[in-house]
Protein backbone atom coordinates (compact mmCIF):
# COMPACT_ATOMS: atom_id res chain seq x y z
CA UNK A 1 0.00 0.00 0.00
CA UNK A 2 2.83 2.16 0.37
CA UNK A 3 3.87 2.85 -3.51
CA UNK A 4 0.28 3.39 -3.82
CA UNK A 5 -0.32 6.19 -1.46
CA UNK A 6 3.43 7.51 -2.32
CA UNK A 7 1.54 8.06 -6.07
CA UNK A 8 -1.31 9.92 -4.65
CA UNK A 9 0.17 11.80 -2.55
CA UNK A 10 2.52 13.35 -5.45
CA UNK A 11 -0.43 13.44 -7.89
CA UNK A 12 -2.25 15.67 -4.99
CA UNK A 13 0.94 17.76 -5.11
CA UNK A 14 0.38 17.89 -8.97
CA UNK A 15 -3.14 18.83 -9.05
CA UNK A 16 -3.18 21.61 -6.53
CA UNK A 17 -0.01 23.25 -8.24
CA UNK A 18 -1.87 22.91 -11.80
CA UNK A 19 -4.25 25.16 -10.31
CA UNK A 20 -2.15 27.62 -8.98
CA UNK A 21 -1.22 29.75 -11.69
CA UNK A 22 -4.97 30.69 -13.41
CA UNK A 23 -4.67 34.03 -12.06
CA UNK A 24 -5.36 37.49 -12.54
CA UNK A 25 -2.64 38.84 -9.85
CA UNK A 26 -2.48 39.19 -6.99
CA UNK A 27 -6.01 37.15 -7.19
CA UNK A 28 -7.25 33.35 -8.88
CA UNK A 29 -10.35 35.19 -10.99
CA UNK A 30 -9.21 36.71 -13.83
CA UNK A 31 -10.28 39.83 -15.95
CA UNK A 32 -11.18 40.75 -19.34
CA UNK A 33 -8.68 43.62 -19.88
CA UNK A 34 -5.45 43.15 -22.19
CA UNK A 35 -2.24 45.14 -21.96
CA UNK A 36 -2.10 48.30 -23.62
CA UNK A 37 -1.22 47.96 -27.23
CA UNK A 38 3.22 47.78 -27.20
CA UNK A 39 3.06 47.83 -23.95
CA UNK A 40 4.62 45.02 -21.12
CA UNK A 41 3.67 43.72 -17.64
CA UNK A 42 6.67 41.59 -15.58
CA UNK A 43 5.95 40.21 -12.39
CA UNK A 44 8.26 38.55 -10.26
CA UNK A 45 5.89 36.13 -7.73
CA UNK A 46 5.73 33.80 -5.29
CA UNK A 47 2.70 31.21 -4.48
CA UNK A 48 2.17 29.09 -1.62
CA UNK A 49 -0.48 25.91 -0.78
CA UNK A 50 -0.80 24.62 2.50
CA UNK A 51 -2.64 21.73 3.44
CA UNK A 52 -3.33 19.17 5.95
CA UNK A 53 -0.70 16.81 3.72
CA UNK A 54 1.60 18.99 2.10
CA UNK A 55 3.15 22.49 1.16
CA UNK A 56 3.33 23.17 -2.60
CA UNK A 57 3.88 26.30 -4.83
CA UNK A 58 6.21 28.50 -6.38
CA UNK A 59 9.32 29.99 -5.48
CA UNK A 60 9.68 31.91 -7.69
CA UNK A 61 7.43 32.22 -10.50
CA UNK A 62 7.74 35.23 -13.78
CA UNK A 63 5.33 36.50 -15.74
CA UNK A 64 5.18 38.42 -18.70
CA UNK A 65 2.41 39.67 -20.91
CA UNK A 66 2.77 41.86 -24.21
CA UNK A 67 0.29 43.95 -26.05
CA UNK A 68 0.75 42.10 -29.40
CA UNK A 69 -2.09 44.48 -31.11
CA UNK A 70 -5.32 46.76 -29.32
CA UNK A 71 -7.29 44.48 -27.07
CA UNK A 72 -4.59 41.43 -27.25
CA UNK A 73 -2.70 39.99 -24.77
CA UNK A 74 0.21 37.38 -25.35
CA UNK A 75 1.10 35.38 -21.83
CA UNK A 76 3.12 33.51 -20.26
CA UNK A 77 4.53 32.40 -16.42
CA UNK A 78 7.45 30.43 -16.21
CA UNK A 79 7.83 28.82 -13.06
CA UNK A 80 10.30 27.25 -10.60
CA UNK A 81 8.17 24.74 -8.35
CA UNK A 82 8.68 23.55 -4.88
CA UNK A 83 6.44 20.47 -3.23
CA UNK A 84 6.98 19.09 0.37
CA UNK A 85 4.55 16.35 1.70
CA UNK A 86 4.37 15.20 4.85
CA UNK A 87 6.61 12.79 5.64
CA UNK A 88 8.47 12.91 2.00
CA UNK A 89 11.66 14.78 0.74
CA UNK A 90 11.26 18.36 -0.59
CA UNK A 91 11.12 18.78 -3.91
CA UNK A 92 12.28 21.69 -6.24
CA UNK A 93 12.96 22.71 -9.88
CA UNK A 94 11.28 23.60 -13.14
CA UNK A 95 7.54 23.48 -13.05
CA UNK A 96 4.74 23.19 -16.06
CA UNK A 97 4.64 26.29 -18.49
CA UNK A 98 1.53 28.13 -18.73
CA UNK A 99 1.19 30.57 -22.08
CA UNK A 100 -2.51 32.34 -23.11
CA UNK A 101 -3.55 34.93 -25.27
CA UNK A 102 -6.08 37.38 -23.48
CA UNK A 103 -8.81 38.84 -26.20
CA UNK A 104 -11.58 41.76 -25.24
CA UNK A 105 -14.16 41.15 -27.32
CA UNK A 106 -16.28 44.30 -26.04
CA UNK A 107 -15.26 47.45 -24.63
CA UNK A 108 -16.56 49.11 -21.46
CA UNK A 109 -19.60 51.58 -21.81
CA UNK A 110 -21.56 53.28 -18.99
CA UNK A 111 -24.40 50.90 -18.41
CA UNK A 112 -22.05 47.31 -20.41
CA UNK A 113 -19.09 45.79 -18.57
CA UNK A 114 -16.75 44.93 -21.03
CA UNK A 115 -16.08 41.32 -21.35
CA UNK A 116 -12.95 38.81 -22.91
CA UNK A 117 -11.38 35.75 -23.33
CA UNK A 118 -8.44 33.93 -21.88
CA UNK A 119 -7.79 30.55 -23.30
CA UNK A 120 -4.24 29.35 -22.25
CA UNK A 121 -2.35 25.93 -21.99
CA UNK A 122 -0.05 24.57 -19.08
CA UNK A 123 2.90 22.51 -20.77
CA UNK A 124 4.19 19.69 -18.89
CA UNK A 125 7.76 20.90 -18.25
CA UNK A 126 7.79 20.06 -14.20
CA UNK A 127 8.66 16.72 -13.52
CA UNK A 128 5.10 14.86 -12.50
CA UNK A 129 7.34 12.10 -10.25
CA UNK A 130 8.86 14.35 -8.43
CA UNK A 131 5.30 16.50 -7.57
CA UNK A 132 6.38 19.73 -9.44
CA UNK A 133 3.89 19.26 -12.78
CA UNK A 134 0.83 17.64 -13.66
CA UNK A 135 2.49 15.29 -16.29
CA UNK A 136 -0.13 16.35 -19.38
CA UNK A 137 -1.07 19.37 -21.86
CA UNK A 138 -4.22 21.15 -19.52
CA UNK A 139 -6.12 24.06 -21.37
CA UNK A 140 -8.50 26.32 -19.40
CA UNK A 141 -11.31 27.92 -21.46
CA UNK A 142 -12.58 30.87 -19.66
CA UNK A 143 -15.00 33.94 -20.23
CA UNK A 144 -14.53 37.07 -18.24
CA UNK A 145 -16.46 40.64 -17.45
CA UNK A 146 -15.47 43.73 -15.40
CA UNK A 147 -17.53 46.69 -14.58
CA UNK A 148 -16.54 49.98 -12.73
CA UNK A 149 -18.11 52.80 -11.29
CA UNK A 150 -15.75 55.21 -9.81
CA UNK A 151 -13.49 53.92 -7.46
CA UNK A 152 -15.30 50.14 -7.00
CA UNK A 153 -13.97 47.71 -9.91
CA UNK A 154 -15.65 44.27 -10.04
CA UNK A 155 -15.02 41.35 -12.15
CA UNK A 156 -14.97 37.92 -12.67
CA UNK A 157 -16.41 34.70 -14.89
CA UNK A 158 -15.39 31.24 -15.23
CA UNK A 159 -14.72 28.64 -17.66
CA UNK A 160 -13.83 24.61 -17.95
CA UNK A 161 -10.32 23.41 -17.94
CA UNK A 162 -9.57 20.07 -19.90
CA UNK A 163 -7.88 17.77 -17.37
CA UNK A 164 -6.33 14.48 -18.97
CA UNK A 165 -4.46 11.85 -16.93
CA UNK A 166 -5.17 8.56 -15.27
CA UNK A 167 -8.30 9.63 -12.46
CA UNK A 168 -8.45 12.96 -13.25
CA UNK A 169 -11.59 14.83 -14.73
CA UNK A 170 -12.17 18.03 -16.42
CA UNK A 171 -13.84 20.50 -14.39
CA UNK A 172 -15.14 24.08 -14.17
CA UNK A 173 -13.62 27.19 -12.23
CA UNK A 174 -15.72 30.01 -11.14
CA UNK A 175 -14.68 33.04 -9.32
CA UNK A 176 -15.73 36.65 -8.76
CA UNK A 177 -14.04 39.59 -7.07
CA UNK A 178 -14.73 43.04 -5.75
CA UNK A 179 -12.10 45.49 -5.64
CA UNK A 180 -11.94 49.54 -3.93
CA UNK A 181 -9.08 52.37 -4.81
CA UNK A 182 -8.85 53.52 -1.17
CA UNK A 183 -6.09 56.11 -2.57
CA UNK A 184 -4.57 56.90 -5.89
CA UNK A 185 -1.45 54.15 -5.28
CA UNK A 186 -3.51 51.53 -2.56
CA UNK A 187 -6.29 49.27 -3.41
CA UNK A 188 -7.87 46.50 -1.70
CA UNK A 189 -9.65 43.46 -2.93
CA UNK A 190 -12.01 40.09 -2.11
CA UNK A 191 -12.61 37.29 -4.02
CA UNK A 192 -14.81 33.85 -4.08
CA UNK A 193 -13.90 31.37 -5.75
CA UNK A 194 -14.95 27.72 -6.69
CA UNK A 195 -14.20 24.68 -8.75
CA UNK A 196 -16.26 21.26 -9.29
CA UNK A 197 -14.21 17.92 -8.40
CA UNK A 198 -10.68 17.44 -10.37
CA UNK A 199 -10.47 13.90 -10.37
CA UNK A 200 -13.05 10.34 -9.17
CA UNK A 201 -13.57 10.16 -5.72
CA UNK A 202 -12.48 13.89 -4.96
CA UNK A 203 -15.29 16.86 -3.81
CA UNK A 204 -14.73 20.26 -4.94
CA UNK A 205 -13.51 23.09 -3.58
CA UNK A 206 -14.95 27.19 -2.60
CA UNK A 207 -12.53 29.58 -0.67
CA UNK A 208 -12.21 33.33 -0.41
CA UNK A 209 -8.56 35.32 -0.90
CA UNK A 210 -8.22 39.06 0.20
CA UNK A 211 -5.49 41.04 -1.52
CA UNK A 212 -4.03 44.66 -1.76
CA UNK A 213 -2.29 46.61 -4.56
CA UNK A 214 0.39 49.43 -3.74
CA UNK A 215 2.21 51.65 -5.98
CA UNK A 216 5.70 52.11 -5.12
CA UNK A 217 6.56 54.45 -8.39
CA UNK A 218 6.07 54.72 -11.76
CA UNK A 219 5.24 52.06 -13.46
CA UNK A 220 5.92 49.43 -10.33
CA UNK A 221 3.62 47.65 -7.56
CA UNK A 222 3.95 45.55 -4.94
CA UNK A 223 0.85 42.84 -4.65
CA UNK A 224 -0.16 40.23 -1.91
CA UNK A 225 -3.01 38.50 -0.95
CA UNK A 226 -3.97 35.50 1.31
CA UNK A 227 -7.10 32.82 1.40
CA UNK A 228 -8.43 29.87 2.80
CA UNK A 229 -10.94 26.83 1.40
CA UNK A 230 -14.04 26.61 3.43
CA UNK A 231 -14.39 23.55 1.58
CA UNK A 232 -12.23 21.03 0.06
CA UNK A 233 -8.44 20.12 1.02
CA UNK A 234 -6.18 23.44 0.85
CA UNK A 235 -6.53 25.50 3.89
CA UNK A 236 -4.66 27.83 2.99
CA UNK A 237 -2.98 30.00 0.30
CA UNK A 238 -0.71 32.98 -0.15
CA UNK A 239 0.43 35.37 -3.36
CA UNK A 240 3.39 38.41 -3.06
CA UNK A 241 4.38 39.97 -6.11
CA UNK A 242 6.69 42.65 -7.56
CA UNK A 243 4.91 43.94 -10.63
CA UNK A 244 6.29 46.60 -13.00
CA UNK A 245 4.48 47.59 -16.58
CA UNK A 246 6.34 50.10 -19.09
CA UNK A 247 5.78 50.86 -23.28
CA UNK A 248 4.32 53.65 -25.14
CA UNK A 249 0.77 55.80 -23.11
CA UNK A 250 -1.10 54.61 -25.28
Amino acid sequence: MKPVFLLLSWLMIALAFSTALWAGPPFFTDDPVPVGFRNWEFYLASQHFITRSAVSGTLPHLELNYGAVTNVQLHAIIPIAYAKPKGLPFQYGPGDIELGIKVRLVGETRSRPQVGIFPHVDLPAGSQARGLGSGYVQIFLPLWLQKSWGAWTTYGGGGYWINPGPGNKDYWTLGWEVQRDLSQGITVGAEIISTSSRAVGETGETGFNLGAILSVGKGQTLMVSAGRDIRGPNRFYTYVAYYRTWGPRR
